[in-house]
């Protein structure tokens, strides 16, 4: 079994961590492989697209060819896990600030985002949030983060804060404004890897 976390730019090692973490709390092994080239995403059987600069990670996905073996992935029916940036990514559409800064997406979901939804990195906060896999509260870190304005009929959504969705999944896709890889609490990547296992 191997677990691949796009390594462009963002929160890889802390991703890295945390599924190591998960994984060792169920007892299950796996390798976990960082991705800054062609080739090794085919080798996959689940993937994650952490935060970053999402303008800058997309079209370094798409330079180094990875962008088509994630949409290749997507239709293998391979859980494929977007957070923050990674949620921006995984889009059918942007608002009016992706179309201007000319945002590469992924566009495996049938979602619109809105790539500021929440203001700048000073408008960082935590919150608790009620996940209907989870059986209590779970303290949400959202940095800079984007949310998703307009859901297709096949997105599920799983979480809100106000009008915006800021977790929601669609198949084997899990989209998430916010930062499960920056708390101890595992249990948002247990439920990603209940999607594997």
């Amino acid at each position: 079994m191997r677990i691949g976390v796009i390594a462009i730019q963002g929160d890889v090692s802390e991703h890295v961590d945390a599924l190591a973490r998960a994984l060792e709390e169920r007892g299950r092994p796996a390798d976990i492989v960082t991705i800054k080239h062609k080739g090794i995403v085919p080798q996959c059987d689940a993937l994650v697209l952490p935060g970053g600069e999402s303008t800058t990670l997309g079209r370094l996905l798409i330079r180094e060819g990875i962008a088509d073996e994630i949409r290749q992935m997507h239709r293998s029916g391979k859980p494929i896990m977007g957070t923050c940036a990674g949620l921006i990514l995984l889009a059918s559409e942007g608002d009016e600030q992706v179309r201007k800064t000319h945002q590469h997406l992924l566009g495996i979901m049938d979602t619109k985002v809105n790539r500021n939804a929440f203001g700048r990195q000073r408008e960082s906060f935590e919150t608790e949030l009620g996940l209907p896999f989870l059986d209590s509260p779970y303290n949400a870190v959202f940095i800079r983060a984007p949310g998703i304005v307009e859901c297709g009929d096949g997105v599920k959504v799983l979480a809100r804060i106000d009008d915006m969705v800021v977790a929601a999944e669609q198949g084997n896709l899990l989209a998430l404004a916010f930062h499960p890889e920056l708390t101890r609490d595992s249990r948002v990547h247990q439920y990603f890897l209940d999607k594997l296992f």
